[in-house]
């Protein structure tokens, strides 16, 4: 069974219609259509769509009415605004209504999809469960496996981790999620949300180390017209829309120091100014946050504000890495077989005991994400019902010693120290940035080479969401061979 997303587009333009189709093709998506509003809302309520494209110029009723109708029935689901008409008012209307985003006519295809898929990964971590284990340490029985992204483990680091989401889940405090990447960082934010007294809110994420300082400062707080270049009309923050739900800031600790005095400011007043704005916009909203650095390394260092720390510290849970939680390797190995098994359409009987020992014996450094990842690979490679050593990937376990840091080659070392110090000659003010785009092209290069161009192989690949892929291909300007 493939995890289909369904897509909803309400639109009188055959065009645009036909356009969604071609480009958002099954078994990935599932596109559904409707030419009036009516028969939208019909479709809202049978279809449950993961997220909808919606046309505020509809023959029976105005968009702008429609998207009040949907949030009624679930708010969580995100709504992208379109028209041909568009102003700054009519922006502002639809953001303050409840849209996830606005976008004017025409547009490219290019320029759309990676919003579309923002949106329907702002879906699925909203409205998809994040289910704890049985009092066993096992997945609920459910009818349906790919209902839920299941917490798995029976260890006592895991089970404290259970213990702290059941505390703080209904207490509307800050979290503080500590852990390497690949834990499932991710899924503890969304349990936590889903818990809550504001899981009937929206809930967004934004990966803090994906997106440039002036780009973040823009999506969390918003702009005014003419504050920068490019910014063309009024744009509507993260903080404003998430008003009255919940934020999850992934990467907090790559958060640069000027981002962390400004949001310091947020969730000390409970207020923000758009940028360029003079006006404070009161915000309440939940911060759950999360981090793979040393946090109190980086408050030593000075690259973390020790005050930023304490506001979003009010309560931690710390994450253990998949070498450090024994049995659990087996449960979660058994478990993500069967369940890629039956998506991928394989007939699986059982995992040969040698099998298991070379996945036990592995150290992980990808943690919980990589272990998905090797198991999909071996299901794709197998011939038979039994997974023997032979279907796991080449050159498993030779990387079994090796931790999580990456050793730099001198020539690489080099290079990149040429290139830092010609920067600081030619008096640049963001050889940081400029340093990162560098070696992420190179990086985002090599990955979707040695994928074929795959964009949801590459983003496993590389520990990162398809849109923050999509997103940082567009500031790259980076397009596949």
């Amino acid at each position: 069974m493939n995890d289909c997303r369904t897509l909803l587009v309400v639109d009188d333009d055959p065009l645009i219609l036909q356009c969604m189709q071609l480009c958002l093709p099954e078994p990935d998506y599932r596109v559904v259509t409707a030419v009036t509003a009516a028969k939208g809302l019909e479709l809202f309520r049978e279809m449950d769509p993961d997220a909808v494209l919606l046309d505020i110029q509809l023959p029976d009723q105005s968009g702008l009415a429609l998207i009040h109708e949907f949030r009624e029935m679930d708010r969580r689901v995100p709504v992208i605004l379109m028209t041909g008409h568009g102003t700054a008012e009519t922006a502002i209307t639809a953001i303050s209504g409840g849209a996830f985003e606005y976008v004017t006519k025409p547009f490219e295809p290019d320029a759309i999809l990676p919003l579309i898929d923002s949106a329907l990964e702002t879906s699925r971590m909203a409205r998809r469960p994040a289910e704890l284990p049985t009092d066993s340490g096992q997945p609920p029985n459910r009818s349906e496996k790919t209902a839920a992204d299941l917490i798995l483990g029976s260890c006592p680091a895991m089970v404290d981790v259970f213990r702290s989401i059941g505390r703080v889940a209904s207490r509307d405090a800050a979290v503080l999620i500590l852990g390497e990447t690949g834990t499932g960082k991710e899924v503890v934010a969304r349990a936590i949300y889903q818990h809550s007294q504001r899981h009937d809110q929206v809930f967004h994420a934004i990966n803090c180390a994906a997106i440039p300082e002036a780009l973040l400062e823009s999506e969390l707080f918003g702009h005014e017209r003419g504050s920068f270049t490019g910014a063309d009309q009024r744009r509507i923050g993260k903080f404003e829309i998430c008003n009255g739900g919940t934020l999850f800031l992934d990467e907090i600790g790559d958060m640069t120091p000027v981002m962390q005095t400004k949001l310091l400011r947020v969730l000390q007043e409970k207020e923000f100014e758009r940028v360029g704005g003079s006006k404070p916009i009161k915000t309440d909203v939940r911060i759950l946050a999360a981090t793979n650095r040393d946090l109190e390394s980086a408050m030593a260092d000075g690259s973390f504000r020790s005050d930023l720390f304490y506001r979003l510290n009010e309560f931690t849970i710390e994450l253990p890495p998949l070498r450090d939680r024994g049995e659990d390797v087996a449960r979660m190995a058994k478990h993500f077989f069967s369940l890629f098994a039956e998506q991928l359409g394989k007939d699986l009987f059982s995992i040969a005991p040698e099998t298991m020992q070379r996945l036990e014996a592995h150290s992980w450094p990808g943690n919980v994400r990589e272990l998905q990842g090797i198991v999909k690979q071996t299901l794709l490679k197998a011939s038979g019902p039994v997974i023997v050593p032979a279907f796991l990937p080449s050159g498993f376990g030779d990387s079994a010693n090796l931790g999580n840091e990456v050793e730099i080659s001198n020539g690489w070392e080099t290079e990149l120290a040429e290139e830092t110090n010609r920067r600081l000659a030619l008096g640049s003010f963001t050889v940081s940035e400029d340093i990162h785009s560098a070696v992420d092209r190179i990086l985002i290069r090599e990955v979707m080479k040695a994928t074929g161009n795959n964009l949801s192989e590459a983003s496993l690949r590389l520990g990162i969401s398809r849109p923050t892929l999509r997103s940082r291909m567009k500031h790259l300007r980076f397009t596949p061979e």
